[in-house]
């Protein structure tokens, strides 16, 4: 059975690359496939929309950019959490959390 592409409520993206470098620094073609390995294939961050979320929390001082090679042995800007990211991602966990909570109450609702 084929996966139906599935499109990432606004604000979703920023948690998920939280959650995708809080385990260790990865560059973007990497987060990208990161992230479709954790949601099991459901969300396929797009490159044209990868890049402009990381250099948006790059911004706002979440995560930190630093130029590597790749395994491919290819320069690479890899990306890693802040103290800052990680503060942000504990509360966006919790904010996804009780969102997630109230709709699926709402749908059990008779």
């Amino acid at each position: 059975m084929a996966k139906e592409k599935t499109d990432l409520l606004q604000g979703t993206l920023d948690l998920l690359i939280l959650k995708a470098l809080n385990h260790e620094p990865e560059h973007g073609f990497g987060l990208s496939l990161r992230i479709r390995q954790m949601s099991r294939g459901v969300f396929q961050v797009e490159m044209g929309s990868l890049y402009p979320a990381l250099c948006r929390l790059e911004g706002k001082g979440w995560i930190k950019g630093a130029w590597g090679v790749s395994d491919a042995n290819r320069k690479a800007r890899y990306y890693s959490l802040t103290a800052t990211g990680r503060r942000q991602l504990q509360d966006e966990t919790v904010k996804w959390e009780t969102l997630s909570n109230t709709i699926n109450l709402m749908l059990k609702a008779t």
